[in-house]
C-alpha cells in the first residue's frame, strides 16, 4: 500500500480539528450551565479575575476556559488589554436562549450521546433497538434546548404560513393535536400566538409530558393547551383541524401506522404538518456539514429508537423525502406537498 503524504497530511489536519471540536463541546456545556456566555454578553470586556469575580467561580479555572472560548472562535481576546469579549453574533448563539440562533443546547444532545456509547455499542452489535427514554436525560434537555431556536425562527413566521389556510383556521378557532411533542415547546409556541384554538400534545415519554405541563402553567396557556400521554399510533380524540408532527416520525417503529392514526383522526379538509431533518433522496447529496450531524444522531438516537418498536422501519434522520412521501401515501394521504424548507427542516402539508 502507496501512501500520499500529502493526502495523509491533509486528513491528520481534519482530525486536529476535529479532535478539538469533540473537545470543546464540554467547555460549552461548562459555559452553558455556569452562566459564563450571559455573564460576557451582559459585562463587556473583562479578565479571567472579572470573570470568575462576576460568577463566582475559580479564576484559574476561567482563565483556561476563556482562552479554548478564544482559541475556538467562540470569544475573542485581546492581547494588548488581556481580555475577552463576545461579538454581537457570538452573544446572539450563545448567551441569549430567546434568538433563534441559540446553539449550546446541541451539545446535550452530544453529551447524551457520549454518555450512552456502552449501551449503543451492544445495539449495534446486536441490531436491537434502544428506546427514546432509554437514553441520559441530556438527550431531553439538549433536544428541547436545541430545536427551540429552529421553531422560535420559522414555525409562526414561515413554516405555518407556508400551509394552505391553516393560520386563518387557528385564528379562527381550530382543534390542534401536537404529536411527539416532547417537552411541549411547539404545542405552547402555538397556544400563545393562537388564543382561540386549542392544542393538546400527545408524547409516549411521561416525564417529558410532565414537563410540558409544567411549561404550559409558566406560560400562562394551560386553558387552552393541555398534554397527555399517548402513542402516535393511539393518541385520543378525532375531527381535528391541524395535527402536527415536529422532527419525530422518522423516529416511530411504525411510521405509516402513525400515519394512518393522523387521516382516521383528522376532519375532512384538515391538514396534518410534517416537520423532518432536510435530507436528499440519494446518500451521496447528504454527504455534508449538515448530514454528517443527522447521520451521526441518527445512529445513535433515531434508527435506535424506531428499531425498539414494532414493525422498525428505522427510517433515520436522512430519510429523504420520497421515502417520507411514501409512508404518508400508506397511511391514506393523497395530497402532499413540500410547504417550505431550511438548511435544517423541510416541512410537508398532507391533506385528507
Amino acid at each position: 500500500m502507496t501512501i500520499d503524504q500529502e493526502k495523509l497530511n491533509a486528513f491528520m489536519g481534519k482530525f486536529v480539528g476535529d479532535l478539538g471540536a469533540a473537545a470543546h463541546g464540554v467547555t460549552v456545556l461548562i459555559g452553558e450551565k455556569l452562566g459564563l456566555y450571559k455573564a460576557m454578553a451582559a459585562g463587556g470586556p473583562m479578565t479571567p479575575t472579572e470573570l470568575a469575580a462576576k460568577t463566582g467561580c475559580g479564576e484559574r479555572y476561567i482563565r483556561e476556559w476563556l482562552a479554548a472560548q478564544a482559541a475556538s472562535g467562540y470569544a475573542e481576546y485581546d492581547a494588548a488589554t488581556g481580555r475577552f469579549h463576545l461579538t454581537p453574533e457570538q452573544a446572539m448563539a450563545l448567551a441569549d436562549e430567546n434568538s433563534a440562533a441559540y446553539i449550546p443546547g446541541a451539545f446535550y444532545v452530544v453529551s447524551s450521546m457520549w454518555k450512552d456509547e456502552p449501551r449503543m455499542l451492544e445495539s449495534v452489535r446486536s441490531g436491537k433497538g434502544m428506546g427514546w427514554h432509554e437514553h441520559h436525560p441530556d438527550l431531553f434537555v439538549g433536544t428541547e434546548k436545541f430545536f427551540r431556536p429552529s421553531y422560535v425562527g420559522n414555525l409562526l413566521t414561515s413554516w405555518l404560513p407556508a400551509l394552505d389556510g391553516v393560520e386563518a383556521r387557528l385564528r379562527g378557532g381550530a382543534t390542534v393535536a401536537d404529536v411527539g411533542c416532547g417537552h411541549g415547546v411547539t404545542t405552547v409556541m402555538m397556544a400563545q400566538a393562537f388564543p382561540r384554538s386549542r392544542f393538546v400534545g400527545y408524547d409516549y415519554h411521561a416525564p417529558s409530558i410532565e414537563r410540558a405541563r409544567k411549561a404550559a402553567e409558566v406560560e400562562g396557556v394551560s386553558d387552552r393547551c393541555r398534554f397527555e400521554v399517548a402513542p402516535a399510533k393511539g393518541y385520543p380524540g378525532k375531527d381535528y383541524d391541524l395535527v402536527t408532527f415536529f422532527d419525530c416520525l422518522h423516529d416511530m417503529g411504525d411510521p405509516a401506522g402513525a400515519a394512518a392514526h393522523v387521516y382516521r383522526s383528522l376532519k375532512p379538509g384538515g391538514t396534518w404538518m410534517i416537520v423532518e431533518p432536510f435530507a436528499h433522496d440519494h446518500t451521496e447529496r447528504n454527504l455534508n456539514p449538515v448530514g454528517r450531524v443527522y447521520y451521526a444522531a441518527s445512529l445513535c438516537i433515531c434508527c435506535p429508537a424506531s428499531l425498539s418498536q414494532e414493525v422498525g422501519a428505522a427510517l433515520g434522520a436522512q430519510a429523504g423525502e420520497s421515502r417520507l412521501a411514501e409512508v404518508v401515501r400508506k397511511g391514506g394521504f393523497k395530497g402532499l406537498r413540500r410547504a417550505t424548507e431550511t438548511p435544517f427542516n423541510i416541512v410537508l402539508e398532507a391533506r385528507k
